[in-house]
């Protein structure tokens, strides 16, 4: 596995989620830069960092950020995640304005159905050969 120490980030994400997966590919096509690293939450990487940063895997419902070692989760990890992204994508971070438990509702409601509204895959998304520098396994 990669080591992700200075400045590196890296996106764990549900690898069998539409939602996910979706919002993966969006995040590469609107991204500044091709620094954001990311990884299906089932892959071993990211069980290793889940381990790593005492995130409980059975009780991870969210999409996890990890950037110069601090996690976020959540809603947290939307805005933070949103650095990443060209104007005008990233001006979601301006609703950190709500409440944060508000936001966190929210996100929990979608996450909870996030596989009845959106769906889900048999297995995770595989990475095209230009892409595959950008995943880790």
């Amino acid at each position: 596995m990669e080591n992700l120490e200075g400045k590196e980030a890296v996106l764990l994400f549900d690898g069998i989620c539409n939602l996910c997966n979706t919002s993966v590919q969006f995040i590469l096509k609107h991204e500044k830069s091709s620094v954001l690293k990311f990884s299906a939450i089932q892959s071993e990487a990211a069980q290793k960092l889940l381990s790593r940063y005492n995130i409980d895997p059975v009780h991870t419902n969210s999409v996890i950020l990890i950037k110069d070692g601090k996690v976020h989760t959540e809603s947290e990890a939307i805005f933070a995640t949103s650095q990443f992204l060209k104007f005008p994508f990233n001006l979601v971070k301006v609703l950190v304005i709500v409440p944060k438990p508000l936001r966190n509702f929210f996100y929990k409601k979608v996450a909870k159905n996030r596989y009845r509204w959106f769906g889900r895959k048999d297995s995770c998304m595989i990475p095209t050969p230009d892409l595959k520098n950008r995943f880790l396994q």
